[in-house]
């Protein structure tokens, strides 16, 4: 399968637009010019480039896809972690409104009755759960980008690159949400429910001695609820963003750009997809707090309890973590690539294929 996928993303334009047209263009992979070796401008300028870029491996390949996987391990392991103590007072806002009545009154009141302590609860199944997500949600990600791109072709992928990025990302969302799901029911009953459990260790036994396998997995349906919008508007935001920053906003093109110029705009551009992402997935993630708070429950029910105001609530709260949580993402997960030199396009351009079909219909 990885073979396959290699040879795919050595033929889009879309996914791998600087070592395709060598190979393509020239029909063998370029090297240097000898004497009896006639290279085309075109082809050398392409090459030069790739020489510049300087990268550790070949796009598409499997180490691409590990050193991937890997800045997913770190962009969310670490950033979801980091806010433990905002996302506990955000899911009590959630579960128990008339107690937690804001994000700061929240902490008050979390502060007053358990002490500092209690904000770190549930950091272990959170770095846990999160980074086997990040592996599959960034990996993944990468992995069906290159698969959908084959199957539409180059045009296609240009044109619908869009609807690209979203396939792409539900994808690797909803194996993402199995590897994450028994981590998040912990979590959740840990920060929710008191006298429940103060560690992993102590919650994990007790969810599998009352309700076996089907206690970490209740709430998967309504993680993908929340997390496969969420990451669908992730991606395809952060994308389309990053490529308007480009064209808008930026004075130069990226070629030209500096590295940590080009991870500021990373960063932005993330903030942005993210507080889209806390909006598109909010009454899902109340949904999910309120049914692992809720032993016995289902989605239905949870939703009829919280109302159409209540599954709003601590919507500030998850604005707050959601952006800030999603551009540090990208920033981590971008850094990872810059530290590992791996190859990494350019915002894609209109293949010159369509630009001459286009230029034909237009005369």
């Amino acid at each position: 399968m990885f073979q396959s996928l290699v040879d795919a993303s050595r033929k889009n334009l879309l996914v791998n637009p600087l070592f395709s047209q060598a190979r393509c263009e020239a029909g063998v992979t370029p090297q240097a010019p000898t004497e009896t070796t006639e290279i085309s401008p075109k082809v050398r300028q392409i090459a030069a480039a790739a020489v510049e870029e300087d990268v550790s491996c070949e796009f598409g390949s499997s180490k691409y896809y590990a050193i991937c996987g890997f800045g997913g391990i770190l962009s969310c392991g670490i950033t979801h972690t980091a806010i433990v103590p905002l996302d506990l007072v955000k899911c009590r806002i959630q579960v128990d409104p008339v107690k937690y009545k804001g994000i700061f009154n929240g902490f008050s009141v979390t502060l007053r009755e358990e002490g500092v302590r209690a904000l770190a609860k549930g950091w272990a199944p959170t770095a846990i759960g999160y980074s086997m997500q990040g592996l599959c949600k960034f990996g993944f990600y990468e992995v069906f980008k290159v698969l959908y791109s084959n199957l539409l072709g180059e045009e296609r992928s240009y044109l619908y690159r869009t609807s690209l990025y979203l396939a792409a990302s539900a994808s690797a969302e909803f194996f993402a949400d199995i590897a994450l799901a028994p981590m998040e029911a912990c979590k959740v009953r840990i920060q929710t429910q008191p006298g429940f459990a103060t560690t992993l260790r102590e919650a994990a036994p007790k969810i599998w001695a009352a309700e076996g396998i089907t206690g970490f997995y209740k709430g998967l349906p309504p993680l993908w609820l929340r997390q496969i919008p969420y990451t669908m508007m992730k991606f395809a935001c952060f994308e389309r963003t990053v490529e308007a920053l480009y064209k808008y906003v930026v004075p130069k093109p990226r070629s030209e750009c500096s590295k940590p110029e080009q991870l500021v705009v990373t960063f932005i551009a993330g903030y942005i997809a993210g507080v889209f992402c806390a909006v598109v997935s909010h009454p899902a993630d109340t949904v999910v707090s309120k049914l692992n708070q809720d032993v016995g429950s289902t989605p239905l029910e949870a939703a009829r309890k919280l109302g159409m105001v209540g599954l709003w609530k601590g919507l500030f709260a998850r604005i707050i973590m959601i952006g800030t949580l999603t551009a540090l993402q990208w920033f981590i997960y971008d850094s990872v690539k810059v530290y590992f030199r791996l190859p990494r396009p350019p915002p894609p351009e209109m293949p010159e294929s369509l630009k001459r079909k286009l230029e034909a219909k237009n005369n």
